[in-house]
C-alpha cells in the first residue's frame, strides 16, 4: 500500500499515541465524531468505543477499501470515500492526523464549523506557526488564537510514524471560543498580504481611510481581527 505522497501523509503506528488522542477527546455516547483522514484506521477502535457515531473520511481509494474490510464489525462507524472538507455533516468532536500540506486548509475549515472540541495532530513546525505571537504572528495564528483555546496534549516523536517523517509532531486540543465566517478569514489573510505597509495604507487598498502609522506587527491579534471586521463592513 503506497502512502499519499502528494499529501505528505505518514501513518501513525503507535497504539499508545492513538489511545491518548481518543482519550483526550473526552468522547461520550452523545458525541458524533468526525475524522478526516482514516489512513489505516488506527484511531477507529478507540473513537468508536465511546461515541454515538464516528464518521471517517478517506480520500485514497485503496486505504478506504482497506478500512472497510478491516473495521466492518464496528457498528457505529460510517466510513466514507472522498474529501471530508467538503462534508456538510454535523459533529461535536473533530479528530484528525493532518498531513502538513493540508494543515492550513483544515484549520481554516474547522474555524468555520460548530463543534465542542477538536484533537488534531500536526507537524511541530505548523504548531509553532499557529501559536506564534508578537512580531512573529501570522494570519493563521491570529485566526486560530481568536477562535479557539489551544492546549498541547503530547509531543509525538517521528519514530511513531511509518514512513518516518523528517520532523516530530504535536497533538493539540482545541476548544472553540468563536465561530468565524469565511469572509473574515479571507480578509485577515488579505491584511497579511500587506504586512509591511502602514495601517493607513492598508485601508486605502480597500477603499477606506484611517490615520495610523502602525503596522500589523505592532497590533494584537484581536486588534487585527477588528480591523478586518471594519474593512468588511459595507
Amino acid at each position: 500500500m503506497t502512502r499519499r505522497q502528494s499529501l505528505g501523509q505518514h501513518f501513525l503506528i503507535s497504539q499508545s499515541v492513538a489511545r491518548t488522542i481518543a482519550t483526550s477527546a473526552d468522547i461520550t455516547k452523545d458525541d458524533i465524531v468526525l475524522e478526516i483522514g482514516t489512513g489505516k484506521g488506527i484511531l477507529l477502535p478507540f473513537l468508536c468505543k465511546d461515541a454515538r457515531k464516528v464518521i471517517s473520511f478517506e480520500i485514497d481509494k485503496n486505504l478506504h477499501a482497506y478500512s472497510l474490510a478491516k473495521y466492518s464489525t464496528l457498528q457505529n462507524l460510517d466510513l466514507r470515500y472522498g474529501d471530508g472538507f467538503k462534508s456538510s455533516d454535523s459533529f461535536s468532536v473533530f479528530v484528525s492526523n493532518l498531513p502538513y500540506s493540508e494543515s492550513r486548509r483544515a484549520m481554516e475549515w474547522l474555524l468555520q464549523k460548530k463543534f465542542s472540541r477538536a484533537i488534531i495532530m500536526i507537524q511541530k513546525e505548523f504548531a509553532e506557526k499557529i501559536t506564534s505571537k508578537g512580531k512573529e504572528k501570522r494570519a493563521i495564528s491570529v485566526l486560530v488564537n481568536y477562535a479557539v483555546n489551544i492546549e498541547q496534549i503530547i509531543k509525538v516523536n517521528k519514530n511513531n510514524f511509518q514512513p518516518q517523517p523528517k520532523v516530530d509532531s504535536v497533538v493539540l486540543k482545541l476548544v472553540p471560543k468563536k465561530k468565524l465566517s469565511k469572509k473574515l478569514i479571507t480578509l485577515v489573510n488579505q491584511l497579511f498580504s500587506y504586512k509591511r505597509k502602514k495601517i493607513q495604507n492598508i485601508y486605502k487598498q480597500f477603499g477606506k481611510e484611517i490615520k495610523s502609522d502602525k503596522r500589523l506587527e505592532d497590533l494584537s491579534g484581536d486588534e487585527i481581527i477588528e480591523i478586518a471586521k471594519q474593512i468588511g463592513k459595507n
